[in-house]
């Protein structure tokens, strides 16, 4: 499990100063990113393999408002990976009192730059297939 950490931005929030619903997935993708750059899968080198993760599926719980200015950290985990599809888990929680602010999940697959479904990174990049099947395993 990795945890990424940082602030909420004043662009964020609403009218109410509390982060609009619609950030939440923007601060899972900001997690799955860090993941994969943390256990050497990093974007870029999937792109450069001719590689697109498209999200396929994704699922927010609200349960507590995160507020302009206020620290948190997402817990990411990487629940399901086969090669040609992948999925986390997301923990968003307030920094100050560690209190879980939203949870949810988001599912991905691999296609070429045609958009061709589905791509198996086991063939493609092997050496990142097998971090990734580390990184579940983990």
């Amino acid at each position: 499990m990795e945890k990424y950490c940082r602030q909420v931005f004043y662009y964020e929030t609403d009218k109410m100063a509390i982060v609009h619903n619609a950030n939440y997935l923007r601060i899972f993708e900001e997690a799955r990113l860090y993941f994969m750059d943390r256990i050497g899968v990093s974007y870029p080198l999937v792109e450069e393999a001719g590689i697109l993760i498209p999200q396929v599926d994704a699922y927010v719980r609200y349960h507590q408002t995160l507020k302009y200015g206020d620290e948190f950290y997402v817990e990411v985990r990487l629940v399901e990976f086969n090669g040609a599809r992948m999925k986390y888990q997301y923990e968003i929680h307030r920094a100050s009192d560690d209190e879980l602010t939203a949870s949810g999940f988001t599912s991905h697959c691999f296609v070429d730059e045609e958009k061709r479904l589905p791509k198996n990174l086991k063939r493609i990049l092997p050496e990142a297939f097998e971090k990734m099947k580390a990184a579940i395993e983990n």
